[in-house]
């Protein structure tokens, strides 16, 4: 795979000079590319409600909600549940590729493995009352399609968001 041809890896035409831009300026490209966010959320609005409605029959069931990723912000938001929802710690679990430590110091390699998504899952005691999605920014991570496919393998609901089209982990997942 080439790399520096996907969505994620290519530069934005729209911010090339963004070094040679005042402060505002800075601010106002920012400003106009965020914008698009929620545009792109709107065009999966449906999706998105599926999973939703999805990971909350099964959390009726006593199933959790597993998000892995090789990124830090989805063990972000979901470290977030208790605190503003009042839901349990082990309601919402956020799996980073290489453990807890790797919020802090990137463990290089750890995206790349395969066995380890599996691993975590297996390690966590994944049921099919659970929901696991599976977030990669380039859409191809292997940590989180190995997760991705044992959850579907075991029977668990599996979703999954990337910041590509067509992306290879929605290959290994429902929704």
């Amino acid at each position: 795979m080439k790399l520096d041809k996907m969505e994620t890896e290519t530069r934005n035409a729209n911010t090339m000079d963004i070094d040679n831009c005042s402060s505002l300026e800075i601010v106002e490209k920012i400003n106009r590319e965020d914008a698009k966010v929620a545009e792109a959320v709107g065009k999966k609005k449906e999706q998105i409600a599926e999973i939703i409605d999805k990971v909350s029959e099964r959390m009726k069931k006593g199933g959790r909600l597993i998000a892995g990723t090789s990124g830090r912000l989805g063990v972000l938001d979901a470290s977030e549940c208790p605190p503003t929802y009042g839901v349990c710690s082990d309601l919402v679990v956020g799996l980073i590729a290489g453990g807890p430590s790797a919020m802090f110091k990137a463990k290089e390699g750890a995206e790349d493995d395969y066995d380890l998504g599996r691993n975590d899952l297996v390690d966590l005691h994944l049921n099919a009352n659970d929901s696991v999605i599976g977030l990669a920014a380039s859409g191809r991570t292997p940590y989180v399609i190995g997760g991705l496919d044992y959850a579907k393998s075991i029977g668990a609901y599996t979703a999954s968001v990337s910041c590509v089209s067509d992306s290879e982990v929605s290959l290994h997942c429902e929704t």
